[in-house]
């Protein structure tokens, strides 16, 4: 019985799911927390007492729990001996520097021994900048400088230069610690490090993951040497080979193969970031259906056809790990600001219940930003154009409100859904899923996909062993039954409201 493995390192853990190929439905699940590596004192993913701004983790967590989360998969009796295919996801932007000679050092590990001590000093700088990263803003500006503007930036990678993105944290690096930076002949990120582990060489960065980077040209899917030589010296001699995700780089190594007892002939696919790998797991690889994420910040996404980029340079366009492209616009004012507005109104969740069949008069708005918003870059101040309304009514102008910032992006995207699917922990919310087919025009559904970017993962690693996409899709990302829209007249309410929020500007 042949089985897909996929993998998912996220920001505080490690997690693997596995596919029976037989039936496409999930056989195992396993999580591995990072807090339980206590030696790294990284109870939350990620490491404390750093300068203002900069958030890094130790890499040496992600290859021990690695080994620690497949001994536990071996010793649970997972059929690793029958798994054909494997593949991955880590957290975007995240990277990985690496002296000379790591690839050596990959090809001669000892399957006897575990495999972090066999990895100590083979690192050029002891700890990694993740996503949450926030130091490099000095960085982003030389870059675009180096460029000719932000939108040129943005035109060529599929987003302006962000400090959380690696090519400005690459920057950083070269300038803070520049024998540090000589030293470094590969540069990885979360995905490309973990699969060179797993592969036992050094494995190509994949277009989804990479166009996180500023340093892919999204259309041509290869390193630009504009950013590149924008960005650090001698850079592109340090970066692994852009690959499709859909190419695979290799099998599993010898020291996986004898510790765990992996099949020798076992396939590897590049591994993606974590947000294109749950554009696969949420079944959203191909267009028409497009996800809204709605956590504590709001993020929509969707399979793109051809690579549009945001013209005010928050959303961001990455590599579709089935082909083509894929885009994504994140709302920071999501369930905190909901909360808050709720807190504010002295009500509870009943009356956001209640507000998706409250009429609204087309003169009622409300911008929705309780806390600075970042998508469109506005700070933060709530605007209620009609506040002596009932609780549901002003619940209702809220929930419009964050719905209408979502729908605006579509416009840039160029996308017309057919379906709109909703996750995350308010998608449960009947009211706040009613509006949203309202304002989107579409029917809404719910998806209880847990761990999307690891199901992701397995289900490519399928799709590479031969199992269809639409059976798959079918099988493990089919939503809930739908909620259809009703003919309530938004258009007049979103009209206002896009006028409001151009006048804050």
């Amino acid at each position: 019985m042949p089985y897909a493995l996929g993998f998912d390192s996220s920001t505080q853990s490690l997690s693997a799911v596995l596919l029976d190929l037989e039936t496409n439905h999930v056989s195992h699940e396993l999580g591995l927390p990072f807090g339980e590596l206590t030696e790294y004192a990284s109870p939350r993913g990620f490491l404390g007492n750093l300068p203002e701004g900069q958030v890094h983790a130790d890499p040496r967590l992600w290859v021990a729990a690695l080994d620690m989360l497949v001994q536990r998969m071996k010793d649970e009796g997972w059929p690793l001996h029958q798994v054909v295919a494997i593949s991955g996801s880590g957290q975007q932007h995240g990277s990985v520097y690496l002296k000379a000679g790591f690839a050596d050092r990959l090809a001669a590990l000892d399957p006897a021994q575990p495999l972090t001590p066999q990895l100590e000093g083979i690192y050029s700088r002891a700890t990694s900048p993740i996503w949450m990263d926030g130091s490099t803003s000095a960085e982003c500006a030389e870059i675009a400088a180096a460029l000719g503007g932000a939108d040129i930036v943005c035109a060529r990678s599929g987003s302006v230069a962000v400090e959380r993105f690696t090519g400005p944290q690459i920057r950083a690096f070269s300038k803070r610690d520049p024998q540090g930076y000589a030293d470094t002949a590969r540069i990885h990120l979360v995905s490309s490090f973990l699969c060179s582990l797993l592969i036992g060489a050094d494995a190509p960065i994949d277009t989804g993951d990479g166009a996180g980077m500023n340093l892919m040209n999204l259309a041509a899917e290869e390193w630009d040497t504009d950013l590149l030589n924008a960005t650090a010296p001698d850079l592109a001699s340090k970066l692994p080979p852009v690959s499709p995700a859909s190419k695979p780089c290799g099998t599993v190594s010898p020291w996986f193969v004898k510790r765990f007892g992996f099949a020798p002939t076992c396939i590897v696919l590049p591994f993606s970031g974590d947000n294109p790998s749950s554009l696969v797991g949420m079944g959203a690889a191909t267009p028409g259906r497009v996800v809204v994420s709605l956590g504590t910040s709001d993020t929509l996404f969707a399979a793109m056809t051809e690579p549009r980029t945001d013209p005010e340079g928050c959303g961001h366009v990455f590599g579709n790990p089935l082909g083509g492209y894929m885009t994504l616009a994140c709302i920071r004012n999501g369930s905190l600001a909901r909360e808050a507005f709720r807190d504010q109104l002295g009500a509870d969740w009943s009356a956001f219940e209640a507000a998706g069949d409250a009429e609204l008069p087309d003169t009622a708005f409300t911008i929705p930003f309780v806390a600075d918003e970042i998508t469109p870059k506005r700070h933060g101040g709530l605007i209620e154009s009609e506040p002596a309304l009932t609780t549901p009514q002003r619940v209702r102008a809220f929930l419009e409100g964050q719905a209408f910032n979502l729908l605006r992006q579509l416009e840039w995207m160029h996308l017309k859904p057919t379906e709109l699917c909703l996750t995350g922990g308010a998608s449960r919310n009947e009211g706040i899923a009613r509006i949203f087919a309202d304002v989107f025009g579409v029917p809404v559904s719910r998806l209880s996909v847990s761990n999307s970017a690891a199901l992701g993962a397995a289900m490519r690693a399928a799709i590479a062993s031969g199992t269809s996409t639409t059976d798959l899709v079918e099988s493990l990302s089919h939503p809930d039954s739908s909620i259809q829209p009703k003919e309530r007249g938004t258009a007049p309410r979103y009209g206002a409201w896009l006028a409001s929020l151009k006048a804050t500007a």
